[in-house]
């Protein structure tokens, strides 16, 4: 079958980071990533299937990954070569389609007893991300015995599995990892009526996630003891970057967020500004705009050296450069939160603010149970969030696995080319579906699901 593989080619990947140096994209041409003929992957044991996908997104760090600029702190946490794709969905044999929560904790690892946190369903948390029986890889996508959406087949663990309702278009379900990612995000950090900045916050944080209390309950108290000003005062929070994380961290704020009166989103095109306004923001500055959209909505003055006096209770960075970094400890209040959402890059960045103001810096990686709103699974959430806004108008593009460069240089430019979301599509082959056969298993399609998916019976194709 054809899979888009990344090879571990030190060479490659050199070459992919001095081309990209030069334009986002190139290292699809000229670095590790290659389109190959290879076997299906191996069911690895008990509870694992094959999967066909439709559609299997491209996101950041897919592209950090091609482009060679991807942390090396990741190596050991990755096996070669390995298939990327982990925003994915995707037909079982037996006529399911389901989206695949890509993090390999102890289930999928047959790791018996399972750690700590995959115990508490926090797998993103997992201890044991090289052991079990598969390879070294911390998510789908990253190990090389699971394969990735980017391929014709691939393997995941039933623990992994998340059916996409009936009627929600592929388009949309290709979406929902990286809108559970946006969502936790924003459901992870402190109420802004809470505060981080008291001496008993670990005590009341314990205390909230232990009772699964849900922010629209809460009762608002402290915003004076945080210097956030008193009754009537708009809470706002801040989201630096418009692409799809941004976006979903917007809607995710203005439906989950009842104590955040005020959505302030940075966002660098035109078409960004447009849906961060649609998606739920109350105001859009540019980048370069931010810093006084900021000061105006919170009465702050701004120094000399750019840094706000008061600011926000809570920005959420969903770029995860050294600049953006550095905007959101410009703009969040003392002791407010700084969430860093987007995967970052290896950078240099002056923590003085951080130190000096008090501030929250936390990082939110993937998904799982969502204390504030009961412990609903981010996916979950994701689902519903996916039906609300119609995310599929956010695929800007398709590609087959044959034009992988094209697709590249097209996702790595996405925002200047007008696009949001970028996917390979595999719908259109009409082999993909045999990868699926396997001893035991029979193509099926239930009646009215699945669109253009599981269509023959048996294993003539």
């Amino acid at each position: 079958m054809k899979a888009l593989q990344v090879e571990r080619s030190l060479p490659r990947f050199a070459a992919a980071r001095i081309a990209s140096g030069w334009r986002a994209g190139a290292g699809g041409r000229l670095g590790p990533l290659r389109l190959v003929d290879t076997d299906p992957p191996a069911l690895p044991g008990p509870g694992w299937e094959r999967l066909s996908p439709r559609l299997s997104g491209i996101c950041g760090s897919d592209l950090a990954t091609v482009d060679g600029r991807s942390s090396r702190w990741f190596e050991p946490l990755v096996s070669f070569p390995f298939t990327p794709g982990h925003e994915v969905v995707a037909d079982t044999a037996d006529g399911r389609r389901v989206v695949v929560e890509p993090v390999l904790g102890c289930e999928a690892r047959a790791i018996d007893p399972l750690c700590s946190a995959c115990s508490a369903g926090r797998r993103r948390h997992c201890t044991n991300l090289t052991g079990g029986h598969i390879a070294p890889g911390l998510q789908t996508g990253y190990c090389k015995d699971t394969g990735g959406g980017w391929s014709y087949c691939f393997v995941a663990h039933t623990s992994q599995l998340h059916l996409v309702p009936e009627g929600l278009p592929d388009e949309a379900a290709v979406l929902v990892e990286p809108a559970a990612c946006a969502i936790h995000a924003v459901l992870s950090t402190f109420p802004l009526d809470l505060g981080p900045s008291a001496e008993n916050t670990a005590m009341e944080r314990t205390a909230m996630e232990r009772r699964g209390m849900e922010r629209r309950g809460m009762e608002r108290r402290g915003m004076e003891r945080r210097g956030m000003g008193g009754a009537g005062k708009e809470s706002a929070a801040v989201v630096i970057g418009a692409g799809t994380l941004g976006l979903f961290a917007i809607a995710a704020l203005a439906r989950w967020r009842e104590d955040v009166t005020r959505i302030v989103a940075v966002a660098k095109y035109q078409h960004q500004r447009d849906l961060a306004g649609k998606f739920g923001a109350t105001s859009v500055a540019s980048p370069g705009e931010m810093r006084r959209a900021v000061r105006r909505a919170t009465g702050s003055w701004m120094l000399d050296n750019g840094q706000l006096s008061d600011g926000v209770p809570l920005v959420i960075d969903c770029v995860g450069t050294a600049d953006s970094l550095a905007s959101a400890l410009a703009v969040v209040a003392p002791g407010g939160q700084v969430v860093l959402a987007g995967m970052p890059a290896p950078a240099g960045l002056d923590l003085t603010p951080l130190w000096q103001r008090e501030v929250h810096l936390s990082g939110s990686y993937t998904y799982g149970p969502e204390p504030a709103v009961g412990g609903r699974h981010s996916f979950d959430l994701a689902f519903e969030l996916a039906e609300a806004s119609r995310m599929e108008r956010l695929v800007s593009a398709t590609y087959p696995l044959e034009r992988s460069a094209e697709a590249i240089e097209h996702a790595a430019s996405a925002g200047r080319r007008g696009a949001v979301k970028v996917v390979f599509d595999m719908r259109g082959d009409p082999r993909r579906l045999s990868y699926l056969l396997a001893e035991g298993h029979t193509l099926t399609e239930k009646p009215g699901e699945n669109p253009g998916g599981l269509s023959t019976h048996g294993k003539d194709r």
